[in-house]
């Protein structure tokens, strides 16, 4: 499949696909009906939805800094694992978007992590043919909340199954981490929207030029489905702080002619919303190539 790319201010941007993945169609949507979401995306027999891991890379012109935003589940599965959550490389591939765009894992100088969830920092590292760990992109500084980082390394019962150690553990030892602030500017034109309703300090990156704004939402919104401000994932650890946040970005999104690009939407890259009679419904859908 083709990766899109687009050039806004002082970056060029580029569609990096790691992987597809499926996840449970009710932990997605919380209380919400199945009746209801599964009219927007269908589920399979065992209740799972079709969901991809898409990435941002991020090349500046001015500091020559290449930014890679998350890197999906990575390889270190096993085989039961793989099959619980369906991971499938066939179609989107983390080394083949980045080769298909120009690139290589050691052109990479640093690592934006939205949060630590195992789909957003699994392909951080890699097992060897002798089963030790080695780290995939060896240039690169890893940028994570500090906030968040307390609360990976100290998860609640309800977090645990989604900070796995094999990501965690490697990301602390490296001797590159980088712990960063609420609204960190990395530097002029890209910075950070903080949301704490999914996981606490989860970062969302902002990319500011040319009269542009781009912000890369991760499990603010996961797909273009939940944009009615009820329909919350089960899996957010303070779904009320969640509607808070995401009603108030979302009137911003639509304020300000904000592009919003998806993770996790299997078929919707990117999308601008519109609000209307206080409902938020999408405006338009589009990839980078658009812009």
């Amino acid at each position: 499949m083709a990766l899109s790319k687009a050039v806004v201010g002082n970056f060029e941007l580029y569609t990096i696909e790691t992987g597809d993945i499926k996840l449970d169609g009710g932990a997605m949507f919380g209380v919400v009906p199945k009746t209801l979401w599964s009219r927007g995306i269908p589920a399979d027999e065992k209740n799972r939805i079709s969901m991809t891991m898409r990435c941002l890379l991020i090349k500046s012109r001015v500091t020559g800094k290449i930014y890679l935003i998350d890197n999906g589940v990575g390889t270190k599965f096993n085989d039961k694992m793989m099959d619980i959550y369906q991971i499938d490389f066939s179609e989107r591939e983390l080394s083949h978007s980045l080769q298909e765009q120009g690139f290589n894992f050691d052109d990479i100088t640093d690592i934006i992590f939205t949060h630590l969830h195992f789909d957003h920092c699994g392909g951080t590292t890699f097992f060897d043919d002798k089963g030790n760990i080695n780290y995939a992109f060896k240039n690169a500084v890893y940028h994570v909340n500090e906030r968040h980082w307390e609360t990976a390394t100290n998860p609640n019962a309800r977090e645990t199954a989604s900070f796995l150690p094999d990501n965690i553990q490697p990301i602390k030892e490296s001797g590159k981490l980088n712990l960063v602030n609420d609204h960190h500017i990395f530097e002029s034109g890209l910075s950070t929207v903080i949301a704490n309703g999914h996981t606490l300090g989860q970062q969302l990156p902002k990319i500011d030029g040319d009269n542009k704004t781009i912000v890369f939402v991760a499990d603010l919104l996961p797909t273009h489905v939940h944009l009615p401000l009820p329909w919350v994932m089960g899996y957010d650890m303070r779904p009320i702080e969640t509607l808070k946040e995401k009603e108030l970005f979302m009137k911003q999104a639509a304020e300000n002619n904000w592009y919003l690009y998806l993770e996790h939407d299997l078929d919707v890259e990117m999308l601008k919303v519109s609000y209307d009679d206080h409902k938020f419904t999408v405006a338009e859908k589009l990839s980078l190539n658009d812009i």
